[in-house]
């Protein structure tokens, strides 16, 4: 056993990351892929088990290396052991979990040997971080992931508006809503902005959110409304400094 391939020594931050993603990737095909394969090589029955994986995008279970202490650092013992008394998507995301801390663990075992420096060191976690985990991957949580990132993007203005206060110099906080939803962009964006906002309801009319109307937050008593029943349009509310509501504006006024 060569403990996953322990003759290629990546020597920069570019190699050591090649050599992250060839093993994760033959790792990835284990969970995946070749889930069933990998399934039947784990047997309880045999000896201790690891999974290892390859530059060469290829996958092994073996046993683990016989040198102490090994050239790399070795997998987690014993995954064949917890095959059967587990539901098989709970045993291989255990699994995944494992591998994601081996990978991390060859990565930099290399950035030690070759020496490199705090900014080598961040630049291959970032490198790696960019990637989803073995975990994300299995549990699917990866896809979710991309699919909220994508949602976040296209709404990312909205949001900046919608759930903080924006303050420059002695300036006070406003807050508004104003959807700006391109007509053809698809229906799960549309839920994904009502699901977020759909308890949210109006402090004038008492209606619910809707992703095609503007809303703006009264910075007093931060309840919603909508503009139209407070007669605030967008182009009035880039002007506001402070938004009081009606509500807050009318309890100022008849303070002594």
């Amino acid at each position: 056993m060569e403990g996953g391939g322990a003759q290629n020594n990546p020597r920069t931050v570019e190699e050591v990351f090649r050599d992250f993603k060839g093993r994760r990737a033959g790792m990835i095909k284990a969970l995946t892929t070749d889930v069933e394969e990998f399934y039947q090589q784990c047997d309880p029955e045999k000896e201790n088990l690891c999974l290892y994986g390859f530059p060469s995008e290829q996958w092994e279970v073996n046993l683990p290396a016989e040198e102490v202490p090994p050239e790399l650092p070795e997998p987690a013992l014993g995954i064949n052991f917890a095959r059967d008394g587990m539901q098989d998507k709970d045993w291989l995301s255990l699994v995944a979990v494992h591998s994601d801390a081996w990978l991390l663990a060859v990565a930099f075992y290399f950035g030690a040997r070759f020496g490199f420096d705090k900014a080598d060191r961040k630049r291959l976690f970032n490198m790696i971080n960019e990637l989803p985990s073995l975990f994300e991957v299995v549990t699917g949580a990866a896809k979710k992931q991309v699919k909220e990132k994508s949602s976040v993007s296209n709404h990312s203005s909205n949001k900046s508006k919608s759930h903080s206060k924006v303050q420059r110099g002695s300036e006070s906080h406003t807050k508004y809503s104003k959807p700006m939803q391109p007509k053809d962009e698809d229906e799960g964006m549309d839920e994904e902005e009502e699901d977020e906002h759909g308890d949210t309801l109006c402090g004038a009319c008492g209606e619910n959110y809707a992703s095609d109307e503007f809303w703006i937050c009264c910075d007093i008593c931060e309840k919603w409304f909508h503009g139209k029943c407070v007669k605030i349009t967008p182009a009035r509310a880039e002007h506001i400094k402070q938004y009081k509501c009606p509500s807050c504006s009318s309890n100022k006024r008849a303070r002594p």
